[in-house]
């Protein structure tokens, strides 16, 4: 049977530590919780649980505390949990099957990240697999029989278990603040990072965040290629921000911008609020069904089905049109 150390990060999660605990209990040989700065409870709940309760000094980056976590752990294996996650009855055999029948060769399990709907996220589905499990120390092995070289893909595994996400508030804002201190202070973003970045900018955006982080969006375009997704998303974006700010010059200017490229979803579903809300009905009508029809989303699949959908039938209503049955 597979050893497993729990590791996890928390901070003020006295909320909710002691539900994701209870549901883990049995699945595990070491628990190890570190706290980044907690001035509620959570420590003290989580001293129920374990004696393996570290404090970690805050430095702004989340893969330090994670590091730090994986530091402390002893057993074959890693699982990854988060304060706000629980595993129900059905999923705990699963994952008590799981460590049954674990064959060494796997190096990460993956299971699904369930309830992801119920929030205000980035996700267009409600679960999607996620790697949860890894194993602490790789083996490097040789392999093919002639030109030989080490294998460096890890063995990843699908599993059918299930997380359930329950968060007590969406953490859109908290991540957009990081993403704006990283633009302060000249960092990169990595390509993985950017598609998180402009996707909570679609979905959790204010104003003031886009407007934050206007230059950045203005740099995408700039330096990357019209038919690329960075390109299309950044544009999209740049509308958002303009028609939120009343500005229709930059509206116009970044609206055509993307549809003389390849356009998206996203950006008809712009052009045709832009026209509902000045009721220019038919024109609305237009883009919404360009949204649905003729582009392709690349953030919100709404914008390519629901969105459409529903702005094609609020401007029908308003100009007295009958949808057939």
């Amino acid at each position: 049977m597979a050893t497993i150390s729990v590791c996890m990060i928390v901070k003020n999660e006295e909320a909710v530590l002691a539900r994701c605990l209870d549901s883990l209990q049995g699945l595990y040989e070491e628990l190890i919780i570190v706290d980044t700065g907690s001035t509620d409870a959570t420590k003290q709940i989580a001293a129920k649980y374990t004696d393996k309760v570290y404090d970690f000094a805050w430095t702004g980056s989340f893969s330090d505390a994670r590091n730090f976590s994986f530091s402390k752990a002893g057993c074959e294996y890693i699982y990854v949990a988060d304060a706000d996650e629980v595993i129900d009855e059905k999923n705990r055999k699963r994952f008590l099957f799981l460590k049954e029948a674990l064959i060494p060769e796997v190096e990460i399990v993956q299971m699904y990240y369930g309830n992801q709907l119920s929030q205000n996220s980035i996700y267009n589905f409600d679960q999607e697999l996620r790697p949860k499990l890894y194993k602490r120390q790789r083996e490097f092995i040789w392999q093919e029989p002639i030109h030989e070289a080490v294998r460096l893909q890890p063995v990843v595994f699908d599993s059918d278990i299930v997380i359930t996400h329950l968060p007590e508030g969406e953490h859109g804002s908290r991540d957009l603040e990081a993403f704006e201190r990283m633009l302060e202070k000249g960092e990169e973003i990595s390509d993985r990072l950017r598609d998180i970045y402009l996707r909570e900018l679609y979905f959790m955006g204010q104003v003031h965040n886009l407007q934050k982080a206007h230059d950045y969006l203005e740099e995408l375009c700039r330096t990357s290629e019209p038919d690329s997704d960075a390109f299309q998303q950044a544009i999209a974006l740049l509308c958002r921000g303009a028609a939120l700010c009343g500005d229709q010059k930059n509206l116009l200017k970044y609206g055509l911008k993307g549809v003389a490229t390849k356009g998206s979803s996203e950006l008809c579903m712009e052009l045709g609020r832009f026209f509902q809300e000045n009721q220019d009905y038919e024109e609305a009508m237009l883009w919404y069904h360009n949204a649905a029809n003729e582009t392709e989303s690349l953030m919100s699949l709404a914008a390519s089905t629901t969105g459409p959908g529903e702005g094609m039938a609020e401007c029908m209503k308003a100009l007295g049109i009958k949808r057939e049955v």
